[in-house]
């Protein structure tokens, strides 16, 4: 009996001692020899296309986390390529992490100043948003709906499907178009081929929709009654229904999802701080964070707010390969809306 009784207390210690790691794990518990020498290191440049407010936001909580201070560069994605490219040709390597748009990932990766890292937290994201080569993981997405002004259509009267957008009765100027939506075009053009991604578009612009740049402003103007209808991110028409304002949306399958990806550089100053705090915003800690700034996080086991933001519809996730003659799409796009 006391034999049998010993043999139970080993068993039950070598399983809690094999559960520990997993339970370690499951909590988001960094790497503590790394977060040693990245303590050491001190420091960490942070490059980023995100809102200011809320990028100083997440540097301030991994500051204060970690002891590790944080310096924090903001602005757009087309001059923070630049700068990039401008420090890199003069030999300066300043950066550690950068945060930006899927149009960047390529000539990043093209002039080699990206470093494959797969972070352990990728466990928890959806494999088409990790680079199986560790050049990107998708720290955040948008993804293209199509929403509609509650008091000028009736639920019922909405389109459902992309065909059903083409209905000649949402014809001259009832439908808000971005100026930039190159990705969505590209996106479904890989997805039903080129021919009949093209052939789509211009059939759209067939309709004279209404071309204008952003997000925010054209769904403003939809929630003002000035067009019925408009493309756009989801997490934009969401903080505007949310609000009691007269908007709601719904995804045309497959909706294109864009891509904000978080880069590793290449030749980081500080690659220790560097990989800890890529762990840190892809950790749940990090994508709850994205989702009170009312983003969509990519996380499974964060639920964005609301959960259909990013549940329930299927998506096209926007490949960096799409982007690979990126001006040609832009004048494509152009030239199909009469843009130039």
């Amino acid at each position: 009996m006391i034999c049998h009784y010993w043999r139970w207390l080993l068993g039950a210690f070598f399983l809690i001692t094999l559960a520990a790691p997993v339970a370690a794990w499951a909590q988001g518990s960094p790497n503590q020899k790394l977060v040693e020498a990245a303590k050491k290191e001190g420091e960490l440049v942070y490059y980023t296309t995100m809102t200011l407010d809320q990028s100083k936001t997440v540097t301030d909580r991994f500051e204060k986390k970690y002891g590790i201070k944080a310096t924090l560069f903001r602005t757009g994605g087309g001059p923070l390529l630049n700068k990039i490219f401008t420090e890199a040709r003069g030999g300066r390597y300043d950066w550690d992490v950068v945060v930006g748009r899927g149009e960047m990932v390529l000539p990043l990766i093209e002039r080699k100043l990206v470093a494959s890292y797969l972070s352990p937290e990728t466990k928890m994201i959806e494999e088409q948003l990790v680079d199986k080569q560790g050049y990107w993981t998708a720290y955040y997405v948008n993804s293209y709906v199509l929403g509609w002004n509650t008091k000028l259509v009736k639920k019922q009267d909405v389109p459902k499907t992309y065909e059903e957008l083409l209905n000649p009765k949402w014809k001259g100027g009832q439908i808000s178009l971005d100026t930039e939506a190159y990705g969505m075009m590209e996106g479904l053009k890989r997805v039903w081929g080129r021919e009949k991604g093209i052939n789509y578009f211009k059939r759209l612009a067939a309709l004279d929709p209404v071309l204008k740049r952003g997000n925010t402003e054209r769904v403003q103007l939809v929630v003002a009654g000035e067009y019925p209808l408009i493309i756009a991110y989801n997490q934009t028409l969401q903080r505007m229904t949310s609000r009691g304002a007269p908007v709601d949306w719904l995804p045309l399958e497959p909706s294109v999802t864009q891509v904000n990806p978080i880069m590793l550089a290449a030749k980081s100053p500080h690659p220790n701080a560097a990989r800890l705090f890529y762990d840190f915003v892809l950790s749940k800690e990090g994508q709850e964070m994205l989702r009170g700034f009312q983003r969509i996080p990519v996380r499974k086991d964060v639920e964005p707010d609301p959960p259909r933001l990013f549940r329930g519809f299927k998506i096209a996730v926007e490949d960096p390969e799409d982007y690979k003659d990126f001006d040609a799409s832009v004048k494509q796009y152009l030239e199909i809306f009469k843009l130039r």
